[in-house]
């Protein structure tokens, strides 16, 4: 993935469309991200430092996975540090892995459903707080191969999917025609 010389959030959230995210036997291309701008949106976990969002607050390339709603959902932090941004993952297209995914998401609809919103991508990776704090730099347990950027022409926005508070911000990013992605959800007291 090229990385840019301007590198917000919402940069760096385009930026990881289309790399990979390897996870326990299961590989998805990024195809819907969600950016948090940490310290400065009220939106976002680390808005309010807490144990919870403490890995946030360190450095880039670290994997935030936190459990919602029965499943897990994973972020990339981005920085900088104590900055505390991170790019949540919203959906995927499995690459590779396909039966092991299968196997993880037996109820999905089909193949471009297996990783389409937070739970059920890293439920089709197999991520779970126990891969919170990962170097997704490094080749396991699970890991990030960033690719080169996608034409600006290619990625869509609009805003970020249930949240209450800064809802209006454009933050959510994803690749036009792309049939893994979610369905936008406006918070009702948003």
């Amino acid at each position: 993935m090229a990385m840019s010389n301007n590198p917000t959030v919402t940069v760096r959230a385009q930026e990881l469309l289309g790399a990979v995210l390897v996870g326990h036997g299961a590989s998805v291309m990024i195809t819907e991200v969600e950016a948090y701008d940490g310290v400065n949106d009220p939106a976002s976990h680390a808005f309010t430092r807490t144990p919870r969002s403490e890995i946030m607050y360190g450095p880039p390339w670290r994997l935030y996975v936190y459990a919602i709603h029965g499943h897990h959902a994973a972020n990339v932090v981005t920085g900088p540090t104590e900055h505390a941004s991170a790019v949540l993952i919203r959906a995927g297209r499995v690459v590779d892995g396909l039966a092991t995914a299968r196997d993880r998401r037996p109820t999905a609809r089909d193949d471009d459903a297996l990783a389409r919103g937070p739970g059920n991508l890293t439920r089709a990776l197999g991520i779970t707080l126990v891969d919170k704090g990962t170097d997704l730099l490094t080749p396991t347990p699970v890991a990030l191969e960033r690719r080169a950027g996608l034409p600006p022409a290619t990625i869509r926005s609009g805003p970020r999917v249930g949240v209450r508070l800064a809802a209006d911000n454009p933050w959510r990013f994803w690749l036009d025609g792309e049939p893994s992605v979610s369905a936008y959800r406006r918070h009702p007291r948003a």
